[in-house]
């Protein structure tokens, strides 16, 4: 086919044929989750680890975009970030399949389901970049939490405690982010530090002219 061409749906079909389990096709779990939990939870795991997906590539974009004075200390926050959200991905996933389901897997399809919107190309400002992280950290803690609800209601206390690790490892980062973003960090300290400069110029110009 030629790359030019828009490669379609039926195109694909085309090319790979039907799989011989299609992801609507849910089985039977050997832990005997009753049917009503599985599809209660299957679709809010699967957006769970859509949306994660998209974080996991912002943050992965942050770590290589970063830059400024404390360029190392973010340029390893956001490895560490993104690195614990591959290893909650996989859980998650891994969740889906233990209840029968197959998770999402297709970057375009994830993106689909995500409740995160990537940002757009190009570099942010570095607070930009953490507010936009924020509030990515923000959207999947309220996901979750609502999940965890789900999962109560049916009594799937596994899916609960992978769930509520997801939960702690959210606010967590968040909590890290909000705190590069308070007073007395990044431009917040090089912009009071201008303004302490400008007048002491200022300063030195009027005993100049006194």
């Amino acid at each position: 086919m030629d790359k030019s061409t828009p490669v379609t749906a039926d195109d694909r079909k085309e090319e790979y044929a039907e799989p011989w389990r299609p992801q609507q096709m849910i089985e039977e779990n050997p832990v005997e989750i009753s049917d009503e939990a599985v599809e209660a939870l299957l679709p809010k795991l699967d957006e769970i680890q859509s949306t994660m997906w998209s974080m996991y590539h912002q943050y992965h974009k942050h770590h290589w975009l970063v830059e400024g004075p404390q360029f190392r200390d973010l340029h390893l926050f956001f490895e560490e970030h993104y690195t614990e959200l591959h290893k909650y991905i996989d859980r998650i996933a891994e969740r889906i399949t233990a209840l029968g389901g197959i998770p999402t897997c297709a970057p375009t399809n994830q993106s689909a389901l995500s409740h995160v919107t990537h940002e757009p190309e190009g570099t942010y400002r570095l607070r930009d970049m953490l507010k936009h992280d924020l509030r990515a950290e923000a959207t999947l803690s309220k996901l979750v939490r609502e999940s965890i609800d789900v999962a109560l209601e049916h009594g799937d206390h596994g899916t609960k405690r992978q769930l509520e690790k997801v939960l702690t490892k959210a606010e967590d980062r968040a909590h890290h982010i909000d705190h590069f973003l308070g007073e007395d960090s990044l431009e917040l300290g090089f912009a009071d530090a201008e303004v302490e400069a400008s007048a002491e110029a200022e300063t030195e110009v009027e005993k100049a002219h006194a």
